[in-house]
């Protein structure tokens, strides 16, 4: 019956505790369950781009032996499967090309017979650069190889059969070349490192009448495939998805009895989308746990702020005869009301979040994680509020007596972690485990190839978590033994501000260090917080934006078709149009290494850095701008990929020999290039091997100077109007793509998922919390020093000698707590973004700074200290009277 009354008085009474308390509640709720609506909406959004990414759901492929019609017909009655699609795979020996009177030739290759409604069926799987879009088309390389352009006759060969002559009708893109002619139902260690470098496209008839014999002399050299799109509803969740899709998958073999085999593009599309998903949890556990535990340590300072008060609360419960489980009940009552109000609030803010920010309203991907991410963050509610209040009421009545209880001053000893330096343990073991990790390379995403589980490395994350640990608790000695040693030199710091009375503030600043110390942390851990995932989200989407221009090229970049003369003096009239701030040429041409077939890059280091960016990041040997000079000066100079300085162990300095096209003859001829870096990015460029050199020379050595691409730099925000000036200028002789497009179809890796939202939550909280850390916990703890101003009022003390002990108190706590805050977040960024380089591709060469959202964040906490400081020492200019009464 207690109970009841004493939380009516707790309301009536501590209105404004309880509601600060609840507040911290709802703080820690609300940013774990608006996470939880954030991994819901990425987590779909990750499963809706894997599977529009993908040119051909399935390609089944016919088996030895196995009636092509028969497996047709299958696949064509499996539920789920949309326009199934036959495709007939035919090898050559090689193609020829004979043209103003010189002969041309490639290596072996595939013919495809493909209907004319393929590119319908497939929009993504085939696209036309020049010429017809149905016939007999050409692929781009090969028409490069060739030198062929629409209209050339070129043969090629049958193995055992005659040479067969065609005409070009078109020539075109196969943008899933890697997964069309993947090794169906090989592991990937099996697959082919690239697709075939020759490939020719005809209609179904005419293939038929070309391969047909070939297929009853040579059935090993003659395959069929049904390529079908899977339309079957996915779950959210890329996991869920990728086992329904992979299920499915062996479920249409064991329909086919071993006549055909599922090369499942999508599940391997999702199976990447899962990892990513993993990752936009792992960015939970970064960014979201750290200001879930800062809420709860704003809850429990709030509490302890009304330690005092709470001891004499019971002390006269005691005296009147409660007993010590009454007591407790009490505190548990607290507990349960903060708790309670707190975590509705918060759950209510989450879903105006989730919905305005994410449109999610749900908690997460599937039924099972949203009812662990809501209930796990109302449990995570009601254990902090359980935490700050009910057990140090327990631990009180259990412990303290009714004379302690009265007493206004306890321990000035330090905590015993402090003696034992736990702090500088966690640091020490936070510093072993971030080097041992970072020397061996971070794996946060476990996905052992050839196995469909994955999972997250969690022993990664004992770095960063024993840094926030063993950081918070050195701030806190730090703060401590400034106060407990450093009297005099706080005294001369505070002179200016006290004047006489310096020594005295000092002395009382000494003896309340505890207090003091547990303020400055707090304001200190949060600016910790703000900083880092401030900087880390910033410098996420400036590495996005840098994803978007490595894939692109530049802001918007024109592809010649194969076959078209263009001169660099080209770049000159695309310079003109509108809106474009510089243009460079790029050469892009094909040189064997060896026996390997590599793209071949020729550039203008004078003016490449000008139309795109280079980071430091996508070289080694030397910065972006000192390899630029290395290819400026030596004019046969070349930077090669990490994979080709593999695998044929070279050594800067050497002499490289490539086999280049000649520009007259079209033979490939050796040419001397020296080996200064390594590239391991460079603008549209493939991510495996490349070689990029000085176009000069190059054309100086093939006797052409022909352009494949040029790069143009825009406004960020004027690319694809660019993009559609240069298209008329260009006309049908090249593509344009403008970054705009590419940022959407990156695919589903986790730099396309758009983390505005999530910025927006983080920061929206983090700059709560400041203020909430700064403003509500100063003037809670001044707040619950009244009696001492009342007694010194009383003792005759003057406002102003009043208001020196307050503004000195806030000077100490605000002023520290920003610059250890500072320096302690610059060490914890390094550490989390070091960790996380799996979310960065390319990796960031340096941390991007939000310097506006930094000072927005130190100016509120300057305005909340202001306004609670001013708040209390209008307080003390009351009449000493009505202040002890107050009391």
């Amino acid at each position: 019956m207690l109970t009841i009354p004493w939380l009516v008085g707790l309301l009536r009474r501590r209105t404004g505790r309880v509601i600060a308390s609840a507040l911290g509640v709802a703080l820690a709720v609300g940013l774990l369950a608006s996470i939880g609506t954030f991994l819901s909406s990425s987590k779909s959004v990750m499963t809706q781009r894997a599977s529009s990414s993908v040119a051909v759901d399935w390609q089944v492929e016919t088996q030895p032996g196995a009636n092509a019609d028969t497996v047709y017909a299958k696949v064509a009655a499996f539920p789920g499967l949309k326009t199934p699609t036959r495709v007939e795979f035919g090898q050559t020996t090689g193609f020829t090309l004979t043209t103003q009177g010189s002969t041309q030739s490639t290596g072996a290759g595939v013919i495809l017979g493909m209907p004319a409604t393929y590119a319908t069926v497939f929009p993504d799987a085939l696209r036309t650069l020049a010429g017809a879009s149905n016939g007999v088309l050409l692929a781009q390389q090969t028409a490069a190889n060739l030198h062929a352009s629409v209209g050339d006759t070129i043969t090629f060969a049958r193995a055992g059969l005659p040479d067969t002559s065609v005409k070009i009708d078109g020539i075109i893109d196969l943008p899933g070349a890697d997964s069309l002619f993947q090794k169906v139902g090989a592991p990937p260690t099996l697959q082919p490192k690239a697709p075939p470098d020759n490939v020719l496209l005809l209609p179904p008839d005419q293939w038929h009448t070309l391969f047909d014999p070939l297929a009853t002399a040579r059935p090993d050299l003659v395959t069929t495939q049904i390529h079908a799109d899977f339309t079957q509803p996915l779950p959210a969740d890329p996991s869920s998805a990728y086992f329904k899709v992979e299920g499915e998958g062996r479920n249409l073999e064991l329909a086919l009895a071993g006549d055909g085999l599922v090369g499942n593009n999508l599940g391997a599309k999702l199976g990447k989308a899962r990892s990513d998903s993993l990752y936009a949890q792992i960015l939970f556990l970064f960014l979201g746990v750290p200001g879930a535990v800062l809420a709860g340590l704003l809850t429990a300072t709030i509490a302890a702020s009304g330690a005092d008060r709470r001891r004499r609360d019971q002390a006269l419960l005691r005296a009147r005869g409660a007993t010590v489980p009454q007591l407790v009940r009490l505190g548990l009552g607290e507990a349960a009301l903060v708790g309670a109000v707190g975590s509705t609030l918060g759950i209510a803010t989450a879903l105006t979040i989730g919905l305005r920010s994410f449109h999610s309203a749900t908690f997460g991907a599937t039924a099972f994680t949203a009812l662990v991410w809501g209930g796990g963050s109302i449990l995570v509610g009601l254990l902090i509020a359980g935490l700050s209040l009910a057990w140090p009421a327990w631990r009180d009545a259990k412990e303290v007596t009714v004379t302690a209880a009265r007493r206004s001053v306890g321990r000035a000893g330090n905590p015993r972690w402090m003696r034992w330096r736990i702090d500088l343990i966690f640091l020490a073991a936070s510093m072993l485990v971030f080097w041992s990790t970072s020397r061996n390379g971070y794996k946060l995403v476990l996905a052992v190839e050839g196995i469909p589980s994955i999972s997250v490395n969690y022993w990664a994350f004992l770095g960063p978590a024993l840094a926030w640990i063993g950081g918070g608790m050195l701030l806190w000695r730090i703060a401590n033994f400034s106060l407990q040693h450093g009297r005099r030199p706080l005294a001369a710091v505070l002179r200016p501000f006290t004047g006489g009375l310096s020594g005295t503030v000092a002395a009382t600043m000494s003896r309340q260090r505890r207090l003091l110390a547990r303020g400055l942390t707090l304001i200190a851990l949060t600016a910790v917080f703000a900083g880092s995932t401030a900087v880390f989200n910033s410098t996420y989407q400036v590495q996005a934006e840098v994803d978007a221009v490595l894939s692109n090229g530049a802001m918007v970049t024109v592809i010649q078709s194969p076959g078209q003369e263009v001169a660099a003096s080209k770049a000159a009239e695309l310079a003109k149009i509108q809106g474009v701030k510089s243009v460079t040429a790029l050469q892009h041409r094909y040189a064997y290494v060896g026996a390997d077939l590599q793209d071949l890059y020729g550039i203008d280091p004078a003016t490449i850095v000008k139309a795109t960016k280079l980071r430091d990041t996508y070289f080694q040997g030397g910065t972006a701008d000192q390899l630029m000079a290395h290819l400026a000066a030596k004019p046969n100079a070349a930077l090669v990929s990490l994979e080709t300085v593999k695998d044929f162990q070279l050594n800067t300095g050497d002499t490289i020999r490539l086999r280049l096209q000649d520009g007259k003859t079209k033979q490939y001829r050796p040419v001397e290039f020296t080996y200064v870096g390594v590239a391991n990015k460079f603008p549209s460029a493939p991510s495996d091997s490349f070689i990029v050199a000085n176009a000069r020379y190059i054309a100086e050595q093939t006797g052409t100077a022909t352009v494949g691409t040029f790069l143009i730099d825009t406004a960020p925000t004027d690319s694809t109007n660019v993009a559609k000036r240069v298209e008329k200028v260009v006309g049908t002789s090249g593509l344009v793509k403008d970054i705009a497009s590419k940022r959407r179809k990156i695919g589903n890796s986790l730099t396309a998922v758009e983390l505005g939202g999530l910025t927006k939550v983080e920061l929206g909280f983090a700059l709560v919390l400041a203020a909430a850390a700064s403003g509500l916990v100063l003037w809670l703890g001044l707040t619950e020093r009244k009696r001492t101003f009342a007694i010194a009022a009383a003792l005759g003390a003057k406002p102003r000698q009043l208001a020196a002990f307050i503004w000195s108190e806030a000077l100490f706590v605000t002023a520290g707590g920003l610059g250890l805050g500072l320096l302690a977040g610059w060490g914890i960024t390094h550490m989390i973004v070091k960790v996380l380089k799996g979310v960065f591709d390319p990796p960031p060469s340096s941390l991007s700074v939000p310097i506006g959202y930094l000072a927005l964040v130190t100016a509120i906490v300057l305005a909340a200290v202001i306004t609670a400081t001013t708040a209390i020492t209008r307080a003390t200019r009351k009449p000493t009277i009505d202040m002890l009464r107050d009391l």
